[in-house]
């Protein structure tokens, strides 16, 4: 069963061909079974992912009206808040803190009725495309254990990859749950901003981290979707709107008469062949489905880079000043003879990574005096052009597309002392984040020349999610078609026994 998806999942449990007990126990052994080589986990919640099982069961034997998806398994990223279970963001310093509140978001699973297996390993406070940044060591791509699942949340990506879940959450500030879908074979999307509440997501940027849902398939990411969006009080950037009818819109498959931009910035040199040769077979079906193909062209996207690591960066100095070892987390040093300043001084030396530290150390400088308006202000008036590059290429087409990521997975260790060369990976997620509008990645297939997943970028206006689910949902029902089998069946031996 674990080989189905979660829509499957569903309807068997409200046919009463399985229990959640049962669907549970079939996840569980399946972490215990490859996680060891995975590392999606940071932390298994048995009891207590089989007790919410059993509550989901009782509820449906008594005849109480449930959520679609009541009783499927999620695997949690580590830095959405769960009562009572450990949450450390990826690292040292938050070790062994136990949250006294649900995030909105979890709030929200449990009510309806989603069982939580556990939290999962994540490049620490979200900075990283790779998860090699997590305190905890890496994640493996199920694809080849030799490559990244892909940052900041590989852990989630790779739980879903090695069908150790059939659903994920996962926090997107650059490209976290896109990228890293895209180098897993799987489904990523990041909603609009405000459209999912952040109350309870630990903050890296605070004005570009949105979470979001993460599954194997189209229609599956719409789901848990609807299940986790709407307006919360407690987020006061959360959009008092409608939810988007993104399950409708996932279950169209129509696209005739709709105009789909291909963005000229992010389709041109720097991708491996077989990333635009799969992208470019990936236009074709969407022609065949009966799209209007236009190119639009979004200048200021070359500094859309530049840009990300002056805002998320200065945000992040000013987020984490609060991890300062006398609230909460370890605490290194205190002697009784040390004083406070020296204390927190020691532990955050300690406590943080190196990736955190130095994007501290560059929001600081961007937010110091003589400082702030030459590097963070010109990023926010870069950050306003590119939001009025989206709104012009989105009056000449109803979605944008691109390749997700330039590559697809790299050896583990092979960026790693390469900074700038990890931040490219995120050069065609980014744009989304800076405009606040969605996203979507999608398999297109596998590279030709390394036999690994590609992935396809959909971009919609802000409050439009439906858009890209439409166009999502068509492009994997004409590749479905196309291929005989889901992407993911063609997996080696971990991702697909």
């Amino acid at each position: 069963m674990i080989h189905s998806t979660a829509a499957e999942m569903a309807t068997k449990l409200a046919a009463g061909e399985i229990s959640s007990v049962e669907l549970t126990q079939q996840h569980l052994d399946r972490i215990s079974v490859v996680d060891g080589q995975v590392h999606a986990f940071l932390y298994v919640d048995t009891e207590g992912a089989l007790s919410q099982a059993a509550a989901v069961d009782a509820k449906r034997v008594a005849g109480e009206k449930l959520s679609p998806l009541a009783g499927v398994p999620l695997a949690l990223k580590d830095v959405l808040t769960q009562k009572g279970i450990p949450t450390t963001c990826g690292s040292k310093i938050l070790e062994g803190w136990r949250p006294p509140y649900d995030s909105t978001i979890v709030s929200k699973l449990k009510s309806a009725g989603i069982v939580i297996l556990g939290k999962t390993n994540m490049d620490e406070f979200a900075m990283g495309s790779s998860t090699e940044n997590s305190a905890y060591g890496p994640s493996h791509n199920p694809w080849d254990l030799t490559r990244i699942p892909g940052g900041s949340g590989g852990g989630s990506a790779a739980s879903l990859a090695a069908f150790e879940a059939p659903l994920a959450m996962g926090t997107d500030t650059g490209g976290s749950i896109r990228q890293p879908a895209a180098v897993t074979g799987t489904v990523g999307v990041k909603p609009t901003y405000g459209g999912v509440s952040r109350y309870g997501l630990v903050a890296f940027s605070s004005s570009l981290d949105q979470a979001g849902p993460c599954a194997r398939t189209v229609l599956d990411a719409a789901l848990l979707h609807e299940a986790i969006a709407g307006y919360d009080p407690r987020d006061s950037t959360s959009i008092n709107a409608p939810v988007p009818a993104v399950v409708a819109a996932a279950k169209k498959l129509d696209v005739k008469g709709m105009k789909i931009g291909i963005v000229k910035e992010l389709s041109g040199d720097g991708y491996q062949a077989g990333v635009r040769s799969r992208f470019d077979e990936a236009i074709e079906e969407l022609v065949n489905a009966g799209a209007e193909i236009v190119e639009v062209s979004c200048p200021n996207f070359e500094y859309a880079l530049a840009a990300y690591y002056l805002i998320a960066p200065s945000e992040a100095s000013s987020n984490l000043a609060r991890f300062d070892s006398m609230r909460y987390g370890i605490r290194v040093g205190d002697d009784g003879v040390r004083g406070a300043e020296e204390v927190m001084k020691m532990t955050r030396e300690v406590g943080f990574g190196k990736e955190v530290k130095r994007r501290i150390i560059l929001g600081t400088y961007a937010l110091s005096s003589g400082y702030y308006d030459a590097y963070y202000g010109s990023a926010q008036k870069v950050r306003t052009l590119i939001t009025q590059d989206f709104a012009a290429a989105f009056s000449k087409a109803d979605v944008l597309v691109s390749p997700t990521c330039p590559t697809t997975a790299f050896k583990i260790g092979e960026k790693s002392d390469d900074p700038l060369a990890m931040y490219l990976n995120d050069i065609a997620t980014i744009p989304v984040n800076m405009a606040g509008i969605g996203g979507m990645s999608l398999p297109v297939g596998l590279a030709p020349e390394d036999g690994l997943p590609v992935g396809f970028q959909i971009m919609s206006p802000a409050m439009k999610d439906d858009l890209m689910y439409q166009v999502g949902g068509t492009l994997e029902a004409a590749l479905l078609r196309k291929w005989g089998s889901p992407i993911l069946s063609n997996a080696p031996a971990l991702g697909a026994n």
